[in-house]
């Protein structure tokens, strides 16, 4: 695979067309310290740094509550490790990871649970046909980037903008199966329940691109899903699918060897396997090039809701969005960071190039594919 960054055509895209968040390990929350219930108002009402008196004014009332509840985001997607040690670095803020293998759903589930309670999220990271159903719990805010994101890439009063995105593609081990260069290839015996999305495609975002991907390039369109089933269904009687939850465990394991999932967790994973004395390695199907966003949104009953704005500043800095560069995702101001000189040129080199325009569904076209395969995947895989 050759490397280099997504084109300006799919930057434009409004939604991403993921339906579920990031998965991994993490730690429950712990109580709030919080400061007073008149700095939580304003703050909670707040739809701009400005609204607080800048920010200075903001991260002071941040520092008051004294702790963040992000929901969904392990360590090893897109280098949100880093971004929230640094986050916490940075202000004194300690980041409380909740529930890191939450779905989409399951974030605004929690939320909904826990509201009222200082175990609710603060800030979510969602995929797009949950973004849209789950406004009503979204607070309005334009960070201080506001104008530099393109209009196709937010709500209009900032209930959501779309964040990062990458390249669905192939990851394998390359040393226990040598190399693999099709999706022809994994109907193979040696690869005997190796084979797997990451999750289900009617409930996880990763796993429905994946199906995109294996869908095009088997021929099919966004408008035509069948030849993705007919695949995986060949997938199923040579006896290769393994549907079992891909993590970083399964994969140390060597349950899973050969995963469909994100470009930019594959980075993690080559890295952590490389440690291990095991090489991994990654291609995109020709015709299966896939992008989309992820979309960031505020937790309208966060109970940091300073915090929680304040997050919203740091991931829509500099440092912010070339520390999602840094894990392999291509941040939404990759384009006018890169004018403004600010971009991580080492980062932005390393993204991975494909041959063709990476191609991203309508939402009419999403909606259409999750019915399809709500009808179709679990006969196709029993």
């Amino acid at each position: 695979m050759r490397i280099s960054k997504i084109p300006a055509a799919v930057a434009a895209v409004a939604l991403s067309i993921t339906l579920a968040a990031c998965g991994g390990g993490g730690t429950t929350s712990t109580p709030a310290s919080g400061g007073s219930s008149a700095d939580a108002s304003k703050a909670a009402t707040a739809t701009s740094a400005a609204d607080l008196g800048g920010m200075d004014a903001l991260v002071e009332a941040a520092k008051k509550e004294g702790k963040l509840n992000v929901i969904a985001l392990p360590d090893d997607w897109a280098n949100y490790g880093e971004l929230k040690k640094n986050f916490e670095k940075k202000y004194g803020i300690k980041v409380n990871s909740i529930l890191p293998d939450a779905s989409s759903k399951e974030e605004i589930d929690a939320a909904d649970k826990n509201k009222g309670t200082d175990k609710a999220p603060d800030v979510f990271d969602l995929g797009s046909a949950v973004t849209l159903a789950s406004t009503d719990r979204f607070a309005p805010y334009k960070v201080e980037a506001w104008d530099e994101i393109p209009g196709a890439n937010k709500e209009a009063t900032g209930l959501w903008v779309n964040d990062y995105t990458g390249i669905m593609s192939v990851g394998y081990n390359v040393t226990k199966f040598g190399e693999i260069k099709s999706l022809d290839e994994l109907t193979d015996s040696k690869f005997a329940g190796q084979v797997a999305l990451n999750g289900k495609p009617t409930e996880a975002g990763a796993a429905f691109n994946g199906y995109l991907m294996v869908n095009n390039a088997n021929g099919g369109s966004f408008d035509n899903m069948q030849p993705g089933i007919d695949y995986i269904k060949k997938l199923k009687g040579a006896g290769t699918l393994n549907v079992q939850d891909v993590t970083a465990s399964t994969i140390d394991a060597g349950t899973h060897g050969v995963v469909f999932d994100w470009t930019y967790n594959q980075v993690s994973t080559t890295e952590r396997l490389k440690s291990k004395g095991v090489d991994w390695k990654v291609f995109v199907p020709a015709k299966g090039e896939i992008a989309s966003y992820y979309n960031q949104a505020i937790n309208k009953d966060a109970p940091n809701p300073a915090a929680a704005r304040l997050w919203q500043e740091y991931l829509y800095s500099a440092e912010g969005q070339n520390g999602w560069l840094k894990g392999g995702a291509t941040p939404i101001l990759f384009e006018s960071m890169e004018k403004a000189g600010t971009l991580d040129k080492a980062a932005a080199d390393a993204l991975p190039k494909v041959e063709n325009t990476p191609q991203t569904p309508s939402t009419e076209q999403v909606e259409a594919a999750n019915a399809f395969l709500k009808q179709n995947w679990d006969s196709a895989v029993a």
